[in-house]
């Protein structure tokens, strides 16, 4: 009866730990959020999301110019490397052996790691410096530089979870080697491999120094793929350094729009896997 209480007690104090962590965990992010919604609730209003900035010296005025380049920037480097990360991936999971998949296997760890900045100078070096000037191309090419190894090294540990049985199973089939990948890896596991793409995405959506050396900023509204575009990263790094009050507090609210729309899409992308795992229980 001791021996009982006290392995009882022991799995209530790990238990108790877990929670405990969990906590640690969750903290600084609901302290960040929470700052953020305090210092910059005030300056959300549709202004904020429906006009341009104002001049210096004057207030009022939004990030609409800012939040459309984060979009159409990140959407442009997606359309660069999804649809080659994705290939990449696959061709890892199914043929990962030898000394190509090795390389590539190295190739996107290595470009993991390397720090943003650094990727902000080779597409300054590569497209900036051969056309003169700053454009939401390069950015574009940035920030799909930071999403492409996210997404190869994401769709292989994916498509490496399926068991082996389910290829040969297709195999014996008589189905070609292609349908099976293509017809029952790939698209089995789509909401899967979206999951790695979102992560990807929202990665590159909240990056600053890339973009500081590429697209570099504008105040006004620009869809032009050779010219300077604003983001929203840059658009509050330059308003928070500034002298202005007025920027500063937009700063804050422009800073809160990003982490929500970032937070955003990590949730949606857990609601896909969880959507998913409970379709495949039912």
């Amino acid at each position: 009866m001791n021996y009982y209480k006290v392995q009882k007690l022991k799995s209530h104090l790990f238990i108790a730990c877990l929670y405990c962590s969990a906590a640690f965990v969750l903290a600084p992010l609901i302290m960040v959020i929470v700052f953020l919604f305090y210092k910059g609730a005030s300056s959300l209003n549709l202004d904020f999301f429906m006009n341009l900035p104002k001049p210096v010296g004057e207030t009022g005025g939004g990030m609409k110019h800012a939040i459309i380049g984060t979009f159409y920037m990140v959407g442009l480097g997606s359309l660069i490397a999804v649809p080659l990360g994705i290939v990449c991936g696959i061709f890892l999971a199914e043929y990962g052996k030898g000394k190509i998949p090795n390389c590539l296997r190295m190739a996107s760890d290595l470009l993991t790691g390397v720090p943003s900045i650094v990727i902000g100078i080779f597409a300054y070096t590569l497209i900036v410096v051969p056309l003169k000037g700053f454009s939401a191309l390069a950015g574009g090419v940035a920030l799909s530089l930071i999403i492409l190894p996210i997404v190869i090294r994401s769709t292989e540990e994916i498509l490496k979870l399926i068991p082996g049985h389910i290829r040969e199973a297709g195999l014996a089939l008589g189905l070609p080697r292609w349908k099976v990948i293509y017809f029952i890896i790939v698209k089995g596991n789509l909401p899967n491999i979206f999951t790695g793409v979102i992560l990807a995405i929202s990665r590159a959506a909240g990056e600053t120094a890339p973009l500081l050396f590429t697209a570099f900023g504008n105040m006004y509204l620009s869809y032009s793929l050779t010219g300077p575009m604003a983001s929203l990263p840059v658009q509050i790094y330059n308003y928070a350094i500034s002298p202005f009050e007025d920027w500063q507090r937009q700063a804050w609210a422009g800073a809160f729009v990003l982490i929500i729309l970032v937070l955003g899409l990590n949730i949606v992308s857990r609601l896909i896997v969880n959507r998913k795992q409970l379709f495949n229980k039912k």
